[in-house]
């Protein structure tokens, strides 16, 4: 079966078909496969949902969103149909964007397995763009067969990427990582047109918040092919571990609890005279008017005072646990007046001073290079935590890691399953991995609040219940958010 595509199709010979998914993956040891040319490790075995995944995207003309759980090997897919369209149509440019200067450096690793001697096209253009337009007239020329260029969305949209990427061949692929970045206006806008061979790869391509930003992203790299790998058949497959789940529920204090109840009441307002004005309450999500005020509720919880008292008493009896990461708040209800790293400060200090817990913080403002030397030695159990803010969220693997404890989540769902996804990469020696949730119990509201609190609740408490359904100890961790359910009526989650 013969698939033609866009731009490509208009070359003799240029065709696309199924590929053929060998048993012996060696079998792509060819006389093609020179320095710098995508070439299968001989000793890498594909996985069924892998082929599966390569098969539906040729079945779609080279365009599609692999939707595959956080940890399952997405990478390694994508960089096996380079392999393969390196192989049936002499593929000449593989071009792979990433949101974060760490995941640029993270597939120059993966794509070195594969034979591929990666541009790394980020920070100062001087740095690579001297060398990406060497070889590319090389490839022009016919006196380099393959060129592999890893960069930035930032660096993306700049005009030393922009000015490269015309004179970029027609056998080009381009894999956009953590896709779900490329749908906002500024950076679609800059993805290239004339490459006709395009991937996305999210565990979470549906961007929130953003209709309009999820189908451009769609329109552009093509629609979630079939069939997606969620977590659930992940963990069934062995491609993450398992593990147990543990809330802490959290009480906010006097003052913090004061604030909630303002916060709810002007929220409420807002929705009342919403419904007053066009007749309908709405969907939270569409209120533009809520918005600052929810951002201000969910500072308030993740900053919650009582969260250091928790961890104080969970650590305090695990010192010798290692390879530990701890997920802090990034902001704090008085905006401008605390520092946004305050809980991750505090909770060093707790780690580190208090109970004597070796631990290093990792945020965006550390190094590239002080990156890998933490990566590492959390990784050789020098380190036994690492305490983070977002940074650790998308991509990074750190397959070490046994256990997570979350202080703060915001409330948008990708995080929470990037954040599990990390926890849960396969390691030798891993059997299970261990998260312990922070969950913030309302204070008690009146009558004309309690309604609202319910609605804001109800996807919070969706997370606690996914999480909880999945883990081997789904039972225990189920019955201690049964309390939590009862109270605002929502045992139908």
């Amino acid at each position: 079966m013969y698939l033609t595509l866009n731009r490509v199709q208009e070359l003799p010979g240029f065709r696309l078909r199924l590929p053929l998914l060998r048993e012996n993956q060696g079998s792509y040891q060819t006389q093609k496969s020179l320095l710098g040319c995508p070439k299968m490790p001989q000793s890498l075995q594909l996985q069924q949902y892998q082929r599966q995944a390569m098969t539906s995207w040729f079945a779609n003309n080279g365009r599609g969103t692999l939707k595959m759980a956080t940890g399952s090997g997405k990478t390694i897919t994508a960089l096996a149909i380079a392999c393969e369209l390196y192989q049936q149509i002499n593929l000449q440019v593989l071009v792979v964007v990433c949101p974060y200067r760490h995941l640029v450096t993270q597939w120059a690793r993966e794509c070195e397995k594969f034979n591929l001697q990666p541009i790394l096209a980020f920070e100062n253009v001087r740095n690579w763009q001297s060398q990406l337009s060497t070889q590319i007239y090389n490839l022009r020329s016919g006196s380099q067969r393959f060129v592999t260029v890893i960069t930035t969305n930032s660096t993306l949209i700049g005009d030393g990427f922009q000015s490269q990427v015309k004179y970029f061949p027609d056998r080009t692929l381009i894999i956009g990582d953590e896709a779900h970045n490329l749908g906002a206006p500024k950076l679609e806008e800059s993805l290239p047109r004339r490459i006709g061979l395009r991937l996305a790869l999210s565990a979470t391509p549906e961007r929130y918040f953003d209709d309009d930003g999820t189908q451009s992203l769609f329109d552009y790299f093509g629609p979630v092919l079939q069939p997606e790998f969620t977590l659930r058949d992940a963990i069934a497959q062995g491609a993450l571990v398992h593990y147990l789940y543990y809330p802490i529920l959290v009480e906010l204090t006097e003052a913090e609890s004061i604030a909630y109840l303002k916060l709810t009441r002007r929220i409420g307002r807002s929705l009342l005279y919403r419904e007053r004005e066009n007749g309908t309450v709405g969907d939270f999500e569409d209120n533009e008017d809520l918005k600052p005020l929810l951002m201000q509720r969910a500072r308030l919880i993740g900053a919650a005072e009582n969260k250091l008292t928790a961890l104080r008493k969970l650590m305090a009896t695990r010192k010798d646990t290692t390879h530990t990461l701890f997920y802090c708040s990034d902001g704090s209800q008085e905006v401008g007046q605390r520092s946004s790293l305050r809980q991750l400060k505090a909770v060093a200090k707790i780690l580190g001073v208090e109970l004597g817990y070796k631990v290093s913080t990792y945020t965006a403002q550390t190094s590239l290079q002080e990156r890998e030397i933490l990566r590492r030695q959390f990784e050789s159990g020098e380190l036994q935590g690492l305490v983070a803010i977002r940074c650790l969220d998308e991509g990074v693997d750190i397959p070490a890691i046994q256990t997570a404890v979350i202080l703060s989540s915001s409330g948008n769902p990708r995080q929470f399953i990037q954040r599990r996804g990390r926890v849960l990469r396969p390691h030798p020696g891993k059997e299970r991995a261990i998260i312990y949730d922070m969950i913030v119990l309302p204070p008690d509201l009146e009558r004309e609040t309690i309604e609202v609190e319910r609605n804001l609740l109800k996807k919070e408490l969706r997370r606690f219940v996914e999480f909880a359904d999945l883990a081997d100890n789904a039972g225990e961790a189920r019955m201690k958010l049964l309390a939590l359910q009862k109270r605002y009526g929502l045992l139908d989650i």
